[in-house]
């Protein structure tokens, strides 16, 4: 069974699969982080609630609002990574990565109504004057704080998102810089005030919720773009194929086709090899293609690898396959020399190219001491032309082995 049936499981050998190692890593960093952002955004949020009530500053509040946002966020951002690194099962092969990206678009919705409501409430505010909040000078400080604690929360999110690939990490990381900007505007609107411009505080209130909005829409958008199973940007796709190109044995990567999952990039691409490797020359050259994408692109997570002969631009579906090459090739022959190729490792490849095949027999010959050798390959080399007589069949190459 292989590590993705596992699941929750250990392997046979009693030892968890290095995949789930990797998942369990990752949720473990995410969990972390997440939790210190829980824990210190609604000490924001509670801080920003009481100050901005008793300083009497709707920004402030507003900023509260949005600091109990940022909270939810890391509290979904938890039960969110718990479930999207769990390994890949039968029903989702893929694993469960996109359940970061409908929280991420779940997100992105809670902010825009947050903003919404904020706004509403600030226009009527700025439309009575009398109910305008006409803040002290503590909602600076609230202000202050609230704009360094989040923008050390940023930078922290936003460096362990990059290194465990997360999109939901990497949008939460911009709750918190948003957060920080928003106490910025909050502190230039209590300022205002103290300086005469009473409605500032609530125009501040309303810049606050345009940036929450803003960023809440950028992560719906974001999410859409990856729903609908949208590529990526054409400098990402010339970085791919630059790593393929530099791969000895394969050229030309065509019909290169991405999508994203979470934090991962999921990819196939056409490669051409030459059209006479054999099988496994050409498995371990696709081999070679997924590990160096792996390696070298950080986010690349899957590629599936399709080998194409080089100079073969069509597909020639109407050419027979090996069953009706076989027995084509057993009305040519002679019985005898039939059998001396259709057993153990004697056989024939097939090139099915430029719309004709070119057969390589591989065919054994005799080292009984009363036959002349050139007999016996001279009549081995009659019975080869015969079959190279077929409509389909434009070369015959013989390797002729002792038995």
């Amino acid at each position: 069974m292989s590590d993705w049936h596992l699941g929750k499981r250990e392997r046979a050998d009693g030892h968890q699969s290095p995949v789930k190692e990797l998942a369990d890593a990752r949720y473990q960093k995410m969990r972390n982080v997440s939790l210190i952002g829980l824990v210190t955004n609604f000490f924001l949020c509670s801080t920003k609630l009481v100050i901005g009530w008793i300083a009497q500053s709707q920004a402030l509040i507003a900023d509260g609002i949005h600091s109990l946002a940022d909270g939810l966020t890391d509290a979904a951002v938890i039960v969110t990574a718990r479930f999207s690194n769990e390994s890949a099962d039968l029903e989702h092969p893929y694993g469960h990565h996109r359940i970061e990206t409908a929280a991420t678009a779940g997100l992105g919705l809670v902010l825009i109504a947050t903003g919404l409501g904020i706004i509403f409430d600030a226009i009527q505010r700025l439309m009575d004057p009398e109910a305008l909040f006409r803040p002290t000078s503590w909602a600076l400080v609230g202000a202050g704080v609230s704009i360094l604690v989040n923008e050390a929360l940023y930078q922290y999110t936003r460096w362990v998102g990059k290194a465990v690939k997360s999109s939901l990490l990497l949008a939460n990381a911009w709750h918190h810089r948003t957060d920080a900007l928003s106490s910025v505007a909050v502190l230039f609107g209590v300022a205002g005030v103290l300086m005469g411009w009473e409605s500032l505080d609530a125009v501040a209130a309303v810049i606050v919720a345009l940036m929450i909005i803003h960023v809440g829409w950028q992560q719906l958008t974001s999410t859409f773009s990856e729903l609908i199973d949208s590529g990526l940007a054409a400098d990402r796709l010339e970085e791919l194929t630059r790593v393929i190109e530099s791969i000895e044995g394969v050229s030309h990567p065509h019909r290169l086709r991405t999508r994203k999952m979470g934090g991962h990039v999921l990819m196939d691409v056409h490669v051409e090899v030459d059209p006479r490797i054999s099988v496994s020359e050409g498995h371990q050259l696709a081999e070679s293609v997924q590990d160096k994408l792996k390696v070298l692109v950080d986010d690349v997570h899957d590629v599936i690898v399709h080998i194409d002969p080089k100079g073969q631009d069509n597909v020639w579906l109407d050419l027979p396959q090996r069953s009706d090459v076989m027995a084509d090739l057993k009305q040519c022959l002679s019985e005898g020399l039939f059998d001396r190729i259709a057993q153990g490792a004697h056989g024939v490849t097939m090139h099915y190219l430029d719309g004709v095949i070119d057969l390589d027999i591989r065919c054994s010959v005799s080292t009984d001491a009363t036959l002349d050798p050139r007999d016996e390959i001279q009549r081995l080399t009659v019975g080869y032309q015969a079959a190279q007589a077929l409509p389909y069949v434009r070369e015959v190459h013989v390797l002729f082995e002792g038995s």
